[in-house]
């Protein structure tokens, strides 16, 4: 199948836009069950504001949160799809730029150095793209995931040695949920990668924290881990916007990687409660919008 890239930009320029504006089910349906567990009375009326924030943004059409976050594309490619690599990031930061302008959106990309803003959502080496293939044939899929710097700030890493085991990377986790107190916006999505390099093992916690709520580690170990963290960050009293409570996150998701026999890096990247994300599908059907 020959890639039509007009429709790759149309469709990144369209999911910047619904994913500011659409949540997920997963996530809503998250918000109100914490809502129905909540004991605290205060994080019970927080629970209540941020329901009633999602009605409105839908039917008003407006964004759910005023940061439009760094625009991220995760692209997966199926079998037997051709195109031109160059020519399919051009398309992807064409669709990036027409979403900022064209709806418009507030830009939150900006020079690292001068931070000038051009307006657009883009420069060096922005919207991030990260691509992967898959074993469907004629069909490409693209995640939008824009990463507002509540949650994006409160990122962490730690290199640690396999002697400080299992026990270490827990802690590891906890003092980070910790330390984000309510700076992530929570009820959050904790993300926890484990193994491989550190940059992977960066990529696997962000890969975990954007995971639909409802799944589960495919590992039968980073299961088990998960829902031992998710009990146990619960128990923190942080709670909803950091202002005590039972809900101070859905769920805790981990992913894993085989590592180096004298390393055990451990990473955490969380969503904030507005955990935005969508999705599209392109083939020979034209593109196909979901979650």
């Amino acid at each position: 199948m020959e890639l039509n890239l007009q429709h790759v930009e149309d469709a990144c320029k369209e999911l910047y836009i619904r994913a500011l504006k659409l949540l997920p089910d997963d996530i809503k349906e998250g918000i109100n069950d914490l809502k129905r567990k909540e004991r605290d009375a205060r994080a019970q009326v927080v629970l209540g504001t941020m329901v009633t924030n999602i009605a409105v943004a839908e039917r008003e059409d407006n964004l759910l949160c005023q940061d439009t976050g760094l625009p991220i594309y995760n692209v997966w490619i199926g079998r037997d799809v051709q195109f031109d690599g160059v020519q399919l990031k051009q398309a992807i930061r064409k669709g990036c730029e027409r979403a900022t302008t064209e709806y418009p959106l507030r830009s939150s990309v900006v020079h690292p150095i001068t931070r000038k803003n051009n307006h657009t959502s883009t420069g060096i080496d922005m919207p991030a793209i990260h691509i992967d293939f898959m074993d469907k044939p004629g069909v490409i899929e693209i995640e939008m995931i824009p990463k507002g710097s509540g949650s994006e700030n409160n990122s962490f890493l730690k290199m640690a040695i396999p002697a400080e085991g299992i026990l270490g990377v827990k802690a590891f986790v906890i003092e980070s949920v910790v330390n984000a107190g309510g700076k992530t916006c929570p009820p959050t999505i904790v993300g926890v990668g484990i193994g491989g390099t550190s940059d992977q093992c960066v990529a696997l916690a962000k890969r975990a924290a954007t995971r639909p709520l409802g799944t589960i580690c495919s590992d039968a170990e980073g299961a088990k881990l998960e829902k031992e963290l998710s009990t146990a960050v619960n128990q923190l009293g942080i709670g909803p916007q950091g202002l005590g409570g039972d809900g101070t996150a859905f769920a805790v998701h981990v992913e894993l990687a085989a590592t180096h026999i004298t390393m055990n890096p451990v990473a955490v990247n969380m969503q904030c409660h507005s955990a935005r994300r969508a999705r599209a599908s392109i083939g020979s059907h034209g593109i196909e919008y979901g979650f």
